[in-house]
């Protein structure tokens, strides 16, 4: 089985990677940062020989490197099994506040590039007959956070591009399904004095899309939402 995973070298693309490999899939992948693009490839390799992984620096802000991605993804193993949209950009602002570029820099890489890349490889996986498509949205697509407005308004629209695609396509046999994490210990927190029990871990959203994967050909999961047993989101 062949997987794409953007945004994979920290937090949830990384542990979506490391599971996903675990369990026999191949994987290309991006990230922005060249060196820790090279470094989770030697890991991945000296790990699983037996598999193939290919991963290239590309930023999500740049439509040119979506693309360039896209064409990369396809070379490399030749046809997707599986395309996880988990690259993100947050940017906390007040709507009234931000910088008159901070809803379109995230609705670049939250929305327009997942809407390529699953236009792109939707259009082999219907030659298919089957595929996965899964994107990485979050509890901001259900419930607007306010310290983070237009990072809501992208995920929401993220949301809308998922039901979209699931109606489109589910046709032609390929399967297509929202993941809403609440909050979750990455990077993101690094320095918190909240308690660990109100975040999620990135290990949680691997498995839960590992699981989704591992269903029958003819069950679909829609979404998933993973909220904290005791934080607020």
């Amino acid at each position: 089985m062949n997987a794409i995973v953007t945004g994979a070298t920290k937090g949830m693309g990384r542990a979506i990677v490391m599971e996903l490999a675990a369990n026999n899939y191949n994987i290309i992948f991006c990230a922005r940062d060249e060196k820790e693009v090279q470094a989770l490839l030697d890991e991945l390799s000296k790990n699983y020989s037996r598999q193939q992984f290919f991963g290239m620096r590309a930023d999500m802000e740049e439509s040119s490197d979506v693309r360039g991605f896209a064409e990369f993804a396809e070379r490399s193993l030749g046809h997707v099994d599986v395309l996880i949209n988990n690259a993100g950009l947050y940017i906390p602002s007040v709507l009234m506040k931000e910088d008159e570029r901070c809803l379109e820099r995230q609705m670049q890489v939250n929305v327009f590039a997942p809407h390529f890349l699953s236009k792109f490889f939707a259009a082999k996986m219907i030659g298919q007959g089957k595929g996965h498509i899964i994107n990485i949205c979050s509890i901001a697509s259900l419930e607007p956070v306010t310290r983070a407005g237009s990072y809501s308004i992208s995920k929401t629209a993220l949301l809308g591009l998922t039901k979209a695609l699931r109606e489109e396509l589910r046709p032609a046999g390929v399967k297509v399904t929202a993941v809403l994490p609440g909050s979750t210990l990455t990077d993101s927190w690094s320095g918190t004095s909240l308690p660990s029990d109100w975040f999620i871990l990135s290990e949680d959203i691997a498995k839960s899309i590992l699981n989704c994967l591992q269903m029958s050909s003819g069950a679909n999961i829609d979404e998933i939402i993973l909220r904290p047993l005791y934080g607020k989101v």
